[in-house]
């Protein structure tokens, strides 16, 4: 909503879910963890409103200003998601020349045998992201969507094919589903 001069968004809150805001330092917490994130809040303010709401809001805007606004909002929002369903996302392993083997270890997917390669293939797996190997099919879950999504990127990354034609080698471990768990 603008009013002359004020550009601001409200943000539902969850009875479930607890909301601090502390120098730039914002925590949700809710019944599946915490997530704390960092913004730079010099022209923005993020403040409680009535019951259940919080305002990210600012005074005089710049066109960046007015773009940080939406921007906070909306990871804010991804939080609040994360800590209340969590998001997923669904992976496939393909291949068609040599068997692929993957096992997690540690906070390391292990890909062996990638195109016949004699050393195995690593992708790290960031914070407490959850990836679960059944058969052909990966699963990765978590209560931060940056991490869920970089994590899977990692592992999409590690099995790209380098020097053979990729119309012919197609292996590879591709995301098919992601996004929100219990979508809405």
């Amino acid at each position: 909503m603008t009013i002359a001069g004020i550009i601001e968004k409200e943000i539902e809150v969850p009875d479930k879910v607890q909301v601090t805001v502390d120098d730039g330092m914002i925590s949700v917490t809710g019944p599946k963890g915490k997530i704390e994130r960092s913004f730079d809040l010099r022209r923005i303010k993020v403040v409680q409103g009535k019951q259940g709401t919080y305002t990210v809001r600012c005074e005089y805007p710049r066109i960046r200003d007015k773009a940080m606004v939406g921007t906070i909002t909306s990871h804010i929002k991804n939080m609040i998601h994360g800590v209340t369903d969590g998001y997923e996302y669904q992976m496939k392993i393909v291949f068609s020349h040599f068997p692929i083997k993957v096992s997690v270890k540690g906070d390391e997917l292990v890909i062996e045998n990638f195109l016949g390669e004699r050393h195995p293939r690593k992708a790290m797996i960031l914070g407490d992201t959850k990836v679960s190997v059944k058969g052909d099919e990966l699963s990765l879950s978590g209560i931060d969507r940056e991490q869920v999504g970089q994590t899977a990127a990692n592992i999409e990354q590690a099995t790209k094919v380098k020097g053979f034609d990729i119309r012919v080698f197609q292996d590879g471990i591709y995301i098919t589903a992601k996004g929100r768990r219990n979508a809405r």
